[in-house]
């Protein structure tokens, strides 16, 4: 790694953090009707949002900015046991904060955290740190894909015990990236891609709401008023919103009748608000946060640069599309946030610290 670091990127820099006041604007609109009728103020959850998602998540940016990126390589393990124990305590009783049938946060006192979200960020660092030590032992099956299969297959159970099929899916896809750009074997990730969609097979098989929304996915008009009601409310404001939008701040289905305004289908108010034509840039913002973070991958200074930029550019990128995509109904709903977007301070801080993560190897990228 160069001893003088250069500029981080300042098109990424504009863009993340232009999509944090965008993503604060949106909240304050999307929860306005629902903070003044919990809370008597229509502010609540933007001010919260202000406190637990930015004001924490600018001050893990700086520690992600600022720490020379390679010496992350020591707390990836750490970091990964950190994480497989708040999954765990998200089970225990009495620490356990449940919301909509899914036990996904651990309460302590008035604070909550999602560990899923501190999941993603402690797999990648751990990852990247693994398959940059396997080195040439990265095309052998036993000594690569094995325990690649089996870190993987852990973090996988205690998901979908909570249960999160969409963690599950972003994490899967955030580890598919990245093994390829350590280079395992083609016939290695068609082996890892066949296992992963029969083991989703299997899961979708035996649950019963799982086969519901994927019912509800293929045919969410034969159920307007039960499971199919937030995939319909959601194309509702979609629809509604035409090319150029109700307005901001005059959503009708921010009006008690889209379930989560704020939270995983606040794309579907800021389509509703915005319009086609606004809510489009949204699409073109994501392309541009894909194009510089992948460009800053290629030129990292060594493997273990190349695969923290590969995994945290697809985490965004995946996340952001996936979550557009079951609000448009392409996808079945996967209860996903809105990446730099959606209220929820645990993801937001989350993504703030890789973001700072990113751009610090950024500062270091050869071209």
């Amino acid at each position: 790694m160069s001893s003088a670091p250069k500029h981080a990127d300042p098109v990424l820099l504009v863009t993340i953090f232009g999509l944090i006041v965008f993503g604060l604007m949106m909240v304050g609109s999307a929860s306005s009707v629902l903070g003044d009728q919990l809370r008597d103020d229509p502010f609540y959850f933007l001010k919260h949002q202000l406190t637990y998602g930015v004001g924490l998540g600018l001050v893990a940016f700086f520690v992600g900015f600022f720490t020379p990126y390679t010496k992350l390589r020591a707390f990836a393990l750490p970091g990964l046991l950190l994480s497989l124990v708040l999954l765990i305590l998200v089970f225990v009783p009495g620490l356990q904060v449940s919301s909509g049938g899914a036990a996904r946060w651990v309460g302590i006192g008035p604070f909550t955290i999602q560990p899923s979200e501190l999941t993603k960020l402690c797999f990648i660092l751990y990852l990247g740190a693994l398959l940059e030590r396997k080195g040439a032992e990265i095309k052998d099956f036993k000594k690569s894909v094995v325990p690649f299969l089996v870190i993987t297959s852990l973090i996988g159970l205690l998901i979908i015990l909570q249960p999160d099929i969409g963690t599950l899916f972003i994490i899967t896809a955030i580890a598919l990236s990245m093994v390829f750009a350590a280079g395992f074997r083609l016939r290695h990730l068609a082996f890892i891609g066949f296992a992963g969609f029969a083991a989703f097979s299997i899961l979708v098989s035996t649950a019963q709401y799982r086969l519901a929304r994927l019912f509800v996915y293929l045919h969410p008009e034969l159920d307007p008023q039960g499971i199919g009601y937030q995939v319909n409310q959601a194309l509702l404001a979609v629809g509604t919103g035409g090319l150029w939008g109700l307005g901001f701040g005059r959503s009708r289905q921010k009006y008690n009748y889209l379930p989560e305004p704020a939270g995983d289908t606040i794309f579907a108010v800021t389509a509703e608000e915005l319009g086609f034509i606004r809510t489009f840039l949204l699409v073109v913002v994501f392309m541009v946060i894909a194009f510089r973070g992948y460009r800053i991958a290629e030129h990292a200074p060594d493997t273990f640069g190349r695969l923290l930029a590969t995994g945290i550019t697809s985490w965004i990128i995946m996340q952001a599309f996936i979550n557009m995509a079951s609000v448009l109904a392409i996808t079945p709903l996967t209860g996903i946030p809105f990446p730099f977007i959606s209220y929820g301070g645990s993801a937001l801080t989350a993504l703030l610290f890789a973001s700072g993560v990113l751009l610090n190897i950024s500062r270091y990228t050869t071209d």
